[in-house]
Parts: structure tokens; sequence; C-alpha cells
């Protein structure tokens, strides 16, 4: 059974990302720390007594397609219907759009706790936030006073429709398109992976369409974006008549079963009713504000998986009796946890969470604190950090949850390949978060083009700065640990360099740059999770000196940094050669010979 993590958040909101500045802003005024734990308390009661027990239900019933619409799971409607009459969907937006304005670090907290419950459940309020943030950011005041309200509400839900069978990533090749009725546009053309295209949780889903309005220029130059409700709206703005737009099939998928992935038909008759958000041709630039957002969304769903698989690992480990121990001298046999190579794996997943943990609500803090200073000079440096760390979160996260829910799978022995221990469902579940919101590639290809060559470093350089700064405020007298930053200092000076040698590569010979542009994403991620999972041991260490604190959970701070050093930390050297000298044989390799 799912248990939420509260004592980490508590944790690190109250001594390492010191959250209760916020409070200082206008912005945030009304914050407490004790405001977060209420919040994550009953956002964990929600997902222990609710989403958990429809997890294995939603695996094995899936989402059902039929002619008359796509038909969800038994107690999805339901529990969506409670989600949102609990406020839950109001979490991060604007008090002035009708949410409840809390900062993004602790919605995305949350987050992490109902991921880890129903990751298929949570894909649709995901997808419905990230739609309302589009239409504050871009729509007009008539097409927010239409449909923000309701979708921030949770009464309808939201869509982006990026993706066409033709085009896949490549947005430039889109052909679905806009012709100009008016104070409207008829919307022709078929969308593909559309996450929740359909289903009959809510009266409504509104749909934002990328398309090209007729004459429009090619490429990405051309792309608009569009509002097309399923059901258009009467007088009163309530859903009327159905909009020509349909579900034509979903998915057999891997995993994620209970979520359904649509084929989206528009225009087959008449065309369907499309309403233009923010200036023509203008599309890709807001629907990537809907992309951020999923983004270090996506990204928490490598840290919530992964604690749910560690959590199932963990006690399966404890109450597995197999085999005699081969240091101890008892006889029979033992707990598999005694095993060494067992405790390897344990401690490999548990620290491998906890850095994916502290770098996303570390990304998170970012946007929150440029929002404290949108008014100060600091205020869009702080924000560039955090776009700087977006691709390094969704990457790096979901790439590592994949070694991590194997691992789940390796520590149960032959019980982790039957689907009734539930960890092979983990496995298949998040396959998927490498891939959706842009692959790992494209996260990479973003982090080095759109990010570092931006500003030739200058973000990066600010964040390893801080980092580093953060470790040498924690330096004190314990060897140990000063061992631990010394290590995580040297890593992220290796990172520094490294990532101004791939900067100056990008500019001399881009294909051999652009080949190593994964290695070098998931080196930051590995130093930089290991930096700031140092500094959370350096911090309970202190508490342990002053004797605050539970002295367990601390001291178990301590082993999983130590861990973390010895183990992951190690594979950013090798990430590190891999980008000094790894692109030519890439770039200069026969794509016939492959």
């Amino acid at each position: 059974m799912y248990r939420a993590p509260l004592r980490e958040f508590q944790f690190l909101f109250e001594h390492q990302l010191k959250l209760q500045q916020l409070s200082q802003s206008r912005h945030f005024a009304g914050y407490s720390n004790d405001l977060a734990e209420s919040i994550l308390v009953e956002a964990g009661r929600f997902a222990e007594q609710i989403l958990d027990p429809l997890n294995v239900v939603g695996d094995r019933e899936g989402a059902k397609w039929s002619e008359a619409g796509v038909r969800m799971p038994a107690g999805f409607a339901a529990a969506y219907r409670q989600f949102a009459a609990d406020g839950w969907t109001q979490l991060a937006t604007d008090a002035r759009h009708g949410g409840q304005g809390v900062p993004l670090t602790v919605a995305i907290a949350a987050e992490d706790i109902w991921i880890g419950a129903n990751m298929a459940f949570m894909l649709c309020p995901l997808l419905g936030r990230g739609a309302a943030e589009a239409l504050i950011v871009a729509g007009s005041a008539e097409l927010q006073q239409r449909f923000l309200p309701r979708m921030v509400s949770g009464e309808w839900t939201g869509t982006m429709n990026l993706t066409e069978p033709q085009a896949g990533s490549d947005l430039s090749a889109i052909r679905t398109r806009a012709q100009p009725a008016g104070d409207h546009y008829l919307v022709f053309g078929q969308k593909i992976f559309i996450t929740y295209g359909d289903h009959d949780m809510t009266g409504n889903i509104v749909h934002l369409v990328l398309a090209r309005i007729d004459g429009a220029p090619a490429g990405t130059r051309g792309i608009s974006l569009f509002v097309v409700p399923k059901f258009l709206l009467d007088e009163q703005g309530n859903p009327q008549q159905p909009n020509d737009l349909r579900c034509v099939s979903i998915e057999h998928k891997l995993g994620i079963h209970a979520s359904p992935t649509c084929v989206m038909s528009f225009g087959d008759r008449q065309g369907a009713m499309g309403y233009l958000v923010g200036e023509p041709n203008r599309g890709l630039e807001y629907m990537f504000v809907m992309m951020n957002v999923a983004r270090l969304s996506v990204g928490m769903q490598g840290v919530g998986v992964g604690e749910r698989v560690l959590q199932q690992a963990s006690e399966w480990a404890r109450t597995r009796i197999q085999s005699r121990s081969v240091v101890a001298s008892t006889a029979g046999a033992v707990p598999i946890i005694q095993h060494p190579d067992v405790r390897r794996m344990l401690l490999a997943m548990k620290s491998a969470v906890q850095a994916m943990r502290v770098l996303a609500l570390y990304a998170a803090l970012q946007f929150d604190l440029a929002r404290a200073a949108a008014d100060e000079p600091a205020g869009l440096p702080i924000h560039r950090r955090g776009e700087l760390l977006i691709p390094i979160v969704k990457g790096w996260c979901t790439e590592l949850v994949n070694e991590v829910t194997s691992l789940a799978v390796q520590v149960h022995g032959g019980m982790g390949f039957i689907e009734e221990t539930g960890v092979a469902q983990a496995m298949r579940d998040v396959r998927i978060a490498a891939i959706y919101e842009g692959t790992t590639g494209i996260q990479a290809n973003d982090l080095l083009g759109r990010k570092l060559l931006r500003d030739k470093g200058a973000a990066m350089h600010a964040l390893v700065d801080a980092l580093q700064d953060s470790l040498l405020a924690q330096k004190g007298a314990d060897a140990g640990t000063g061992a631990l930053i010394d290590a995580a200092g040297d890593a992220l000076r290796s990172l520094r360099a490294t990532g101004d040698a791939l900067m100056q590569l990008a500019v001399q010979n881009p294909a051999e740059a652009y080949a190593v542009a994964v290695p070098f994403m998931k080196q930051c991620g590995f130093v930089m999770g290991g930096a700031l999972l140092v500094e959370s041991a350096a911090i309970a260490t202190r508490m342990l000196a002053d004797g605050s604190g539970d002295a367990g959970f601390l001291r178990a701070k301590q082993q999983t940094a130590r861990f973390y050093v010895s183990h992951w930390l190690p594979q950013a050297v090798a990430l590190a050669r891999v980008v000094a000298g790894g692109g030519a044989a890439v770039a200069h390799s026969d794509a016939d010979l492959i």
C-alpha cells in the first residue's frame, strides 16, 4: 500500500529549501510551512484512500472506446469529481483566476504524492492545469471569461493537441488547418497521442489545438493555437451541442492503461469551431507555456513512481524470507534485506529517488522565487535558472526511474515478473515518461541549444555557483560529511568545465556536440541531484549535533548520501569522458552501417 512521504517534504521545505522565505513577498504573503504541511497531509490522504486502490483497477480494466465515446475504468469518474470538488485542481493557479495561489513547489510536491498513488489518473488534471495556464498567459479576456473558471475548478478538463501522424515531434510539418469564419475559425485535421482526448469524467473537454490558418507561412512560423471545445457553449456559457470533433480510436499501450491516448479527428463534417488564442502564428510559443508546466510534472512522474516502487521493494525485502546470510552466523533463512546485494539495490533506489525529488523541487522553487521577485532585477535570472533546470529534471528523472523500477523488479526476484506484485505495472506505466512531452533527446537538445547557448552559459554558471555556495555553507567539523561535500564540489567543477567545452564544440562542430547532448544532460542530473542530496546530509548532520529532529530519519539521510556519492556520482565522471570525446564516433558514423 502506498504511503505519502510526508517527512521528506517537511524536511526539505523547512530545512533545505527554506520555503518560509516566500511569505516575505506579496505574491505568497499567506504562505506558511504549516499551511504546506496541512495541504500535503490531505493530499496524502486522498492518494492513499482514493487513488491508490484505483491504480490496479485502472491497469486491469483500462479505458474503453466505443462510437459513443471513451468510458473510464470503474471508480475513476467519481474519484475525479471528488478531486475537483476538494479543490485540488486549483492549487497553483493564481487567485485572480479562481485558484488558491499556493507556491508551485507545494503543488509539485502534491503531484509527487498523487502520481505515486496513481500515475494514469493524474495525467488528466496535470494537462488541465497546463491548458489553463496557456489561456492565462495568452488568452483574450473573453476566452478567459468563457473557459477559465470551469477549467480551474476542474469542472472541465483540458488537453493539448500537437502531434499528427506524419509530423511526430517535428511540429513544423503539421497539416491541421484553420479556416476563418467570422468571429471564429473552422478547424480541420487529425491529431494523435492525445492524452485524455476523450473521457466520461466531465461535462466538457477544452482542446488546445495547433493548426495553420489558411495562407500562413510554412514551418513553425505559421502555427497558431486554438481553443476547440468538445461541446459548444450557449449564451449562458453552458455546454450545448457537440462540436465537429470526435475520438476515432484509443491506443493499446504498454502501460498507463487507464489513461486514454486518443486519435482525434477535427472537422469531419462542416469543421470544428475554434477560437484563436493570442495572435496568429504564435501558437508554438504559447503551447510551450503548457509544455514547460507539463515537463516539470512529467519529471515528477519519475519521482512519484520511483517512490512507489521503493516502498514496494522495501516492504518485500523486509518480509521475504530466503537463504542464509553470507555474513552472519545465524542458522536458517533470513529476510532478504540482510543480503548485501539486495541492500545495495534498495540503497540505489532510495538515493536515486531522493536526489530526483530534491532536484525537481529545487527547480520548482526557482519559479516561485522568480515570481516573488518579479518586480526586481533578480527575477529574470532566477526564472532562467528554472528554465535551465526543466529539461534536466524531465530528461534525467524519467531516464533514471527506468533503472529504479527495474531494480524494484529485481528485488522481488521471480515474483517481480508476476503482475500481482504491482512493480511490473509501475515499470510499464512509467516507461512513457521519457518519451512524451519531448523525448530525452529533445530535452538534451533544448538544454544545449536553447538554454546554454542563448546566454553563453551564464545561467549554468550561476546555478553551479549557487550549488557550490550552498555546499560550502554546510561544511563543518564532521569529517564524513566534509568528504561528501568535497566530492560533490569536485563534480560541480567538472560539470562547469564540461559545459563550457561543449558550448565551444557546439559552435565549431554542432553535429558532434548534439551527439553527446544526452550524456551531458545526464551528467547535469547526477551532479546537481547529488550536490543537493549531499546538502541534505550535511543539514541532517548539523541537526543531529544539535539534538533536533528524528535521529533515525536524519541518520538515514547521511547513509543515503554516502551511498549516492559512492555508487551514483561516479557515473558523472564516465559521462564527462563521453561528452569530451564521444561526439565524433556518432557524428562521423555511416548510417548505412548501423
